[in-house]
C-alpha cells in the first residue's frame, strides 16, 4: 500500500462526462413531479432560476478550483479562504448532500429495475458501484462515457415524443388525484421548485472534487465545468418543455414516473421500456459519479485531521479504497431509511448550503485570481441560502440537524483522529 497522492490522468472530456454522469442521473428522471407540484405551469421558470444559481456557483467553483488544484472541492476552499470551521461545514454539507443523492439514485434504480422490491436491487447496486470506484477513476470515467451517451439518447427520444405527440389526453386519469392547491402557480412555488431542480444541476461539484486527478487543472477545470453545465441546461430545458407539452402541468405534478407516462400516453409503449432501462442506467451512472466525489472529499478531510486518518489511505491503484467502502456503507443505510423523494430534498438543501460556503470563499479571492465578477458570487450566495430555506420544511429541519450534529462531532473529535 501507499499513501501517495492520486494520479493526474483525467482530461477535459473525462471531467465533463463524469460531471454529466452526476447531473444527468437521478434528477432528470425523478425531480419533475415534486417540482411541478410546487411550480405548476411555471415549471420552466424554476428550471431557468436553478440554472442561474448553478451558473453563479459554477463560476465561483471554477475560480476556486484553479486557485486550489487539489481534491476536496468546497471543503478545501472554505478551509483555505475562510476558516477551518467553514471548511468543515462545507465538507459535512457535501458528504451529507451527496450521500443523500446516492441514496436517491439507488432508490430510482431499484424502483425501475424491480418495482415490487426496490431495495433488493438498490442495495447491490451501491455495493457494486463502490467496488468499481475502488478499481480506479480512469475505469469509472470510461464506463461513464457509455452511461451518459445512453441517457442522452433516451432523453432525446422522450423530447421528440413530448413535443411532436398529440399532447395531454384529458380522458386519461392520472395515477393519483392531486390534492387541492397542488400545481397551482405562485412565486413561492417557483422558488421552492427551483431549489428542488437545483438538485439535478449539482453534479458539476463532482468535477471540482477531482481537481487533484485532472491534467492541467487551470485549463481543464474551467472548461469542463462550463461545458458540463451548458449541456445539462439544454437537456433539462428540452425535457421540461416536452413534459409540459406532452402531459400538462396538472398531470405532471402527480405522476411518479412522468417520462414513462409521457411515452406510454403517446402510444410509444416500446419506448416506455427503453425509458425504464435508461432511468436505471442513469441512476447507476449517478452512483458511479457521486460516490467518487464523496470519497475524495473524505480523503481531503482526513488529511487535514477532520476525519480519521485511516480514511485518507490511498491504495496501489491510486484510489482511496477505505473512503470508497465507508461511503458505500453509509449510502446503503440511507437507501434503506429514506425514499427517493425525501433523499432528493435532503440532498438539495445540503448542497445549497455547500455552495453558499463556496460563494463566500470566492469573495475572498484576489482580483487577479478571478475570471468572474464579484457580483456573481454575491448573487450565488444569496440565492443558495434563499432557496435552501424555501424548500419543504421537513428536509430543511433534517438538513439543519444533520449539519449541526456532523459539524459538532467533527470539531470535537478531530484532536483524536490525527492527520493522514
Amino acid at each position: 500500500m501507499t499513501s501517495g497522492a492520486p494520479l493526474r490522468r483525467l482530461g477535459t472530456a473525462d471531467a465533463v462526462v463524469l460531471g454529466l454522469a452526476a447531473m444527468l442521473g437521478t434528477g432528470v428522471f425523478a425531480v419533475w413531479t415534486p417540482a411541478a407540484a410546487a411550480a405548476g405551469p411555471w415549471l420552466l421558470l424554476s428550471v431557468l432560476l436553478a440554472a442561474v444559481v448553478a451558473t453563479c456557483n459554477a463560476a465561483s467553483t471554477a475560480d476556486l478550483a484553479v486557485a486550489h488544484p487539489e481534491s476536496g472541492g468546497g471543503y478545501v476552499y472554505g478551509h483555505e479562504r475562510l476558516s477551518p470551521g467553514a471548511g468543515r461545514l462545507a465538507g459535512v454539507a457535501f458528504v451529507v448532500g451527496k450521500l443523500s443523492s446516492a441514496a436517491a439514485a439507488a432508490g430510482v434504480f431499484g424502483g425501475y429495475v424491480l418495482p415490487s422490491q426496490p431495495l433488493t436491487a438498490a442495495i447491490p447496486a451501491v455495493v457494486v458501484v463502490s467496488v468499481l470506484n475502488s478499481a480506479g477513476v480512469r475505469w469509472t470515467a470510461r464506463g461513464a462515457y457509455t452511461l451518459v451517451g445512453g441517457t442522452l439518447v433516451v432523453l432525446l427520444a422522450v423530447v421528440v415524443v413530448g413535443l411532436f405527440g398529440p399532447g395531454p389526453d384529458a380522458s386519461v386519469a392520472p395515477a393519483v388525484e392531486p390534492p387541492p392547491g397542488v400545481g397551482e402557480p405562485s412565486v413561492l412555488g417557483v422558488l421552492t421548485a427551483a431549489g428542488l431542480v437545483f438538485f439535478a444541476f449539482a453534479g458539476y461539484a463532482r468535477i471540482a472534487t477531482l481537481a487533484g486527478e485532472v491534467v492541467d487543472p487551470g485549463r481543464t477545470l474551467r472548461r469542463a465545468i462550463g461545458l458540463a453545465l451548458g449541456i445539462a441546461l439544454a437537456t433539462y430545458v428540452l425535457v421540461a418543455v416536452a413534459l409540459l407539452v406532452g402531459l400538462g402541468s396538472a398531470r405532471l405534478a402527480v405522476e411518479p414516473s412522468p417520462l414513462v407516462v409521457l411515452v406510454d400516453t403517446n402510444g410509444a409503449n416500446a419506448l416506455g421500456v427503453l425509458v425504464r432501462v435508461g432511468a436505471a442506467v442513469a441512476a447507476g451512472s449517478a452512483l458511479l459519479s457521486v460516490l467518487v466525489g464523496v470519497s475524495r472529499t473524505g480523503v481531503a478531510m482526513a488529511r487535514r485531521g477532520d476525519l480519521p486518518a485511516w480514511l485518507g489511505r490511498i491504495g496501489r491503484r491510486g484510489t482511496p479504497y477505505r473512503a470508497d467502502a465507508v461511503g458505500g456503507l453509509v449510502a446503503v443505510a440511507l437507501t434503506v431509511l429514506t425514499g427517493p423523494a425525501a433523499a432528493i430534498a435532503l440532498s438539495a438543501c445540503s448542497v445549497l448550503v455547500y455552495y453558499a460556503v463556496i460563494n463566500l470563499a470566492a469573495l475572498r479571492l484576489p482580483a487577479e485570481a478571478r475570471r468572474w465578477p464579484r457580483w456573481t458570487a454575491w448573487l450565488g450566495l444569496v440565492l443558495c441560502l434563499g432557496l435552501a430555506v424555501l424548500l419543504p420544511p421537513v428536509p430543511v429541519l433534517a438538513t439543519t440537524a444533520a449539519l449541526a450534529v456532523g459539524w459538532t462531532a467533527v470539531t470535537l473529535l478531530r484532536p483524536r483522529w490525527g492527520r493522514a
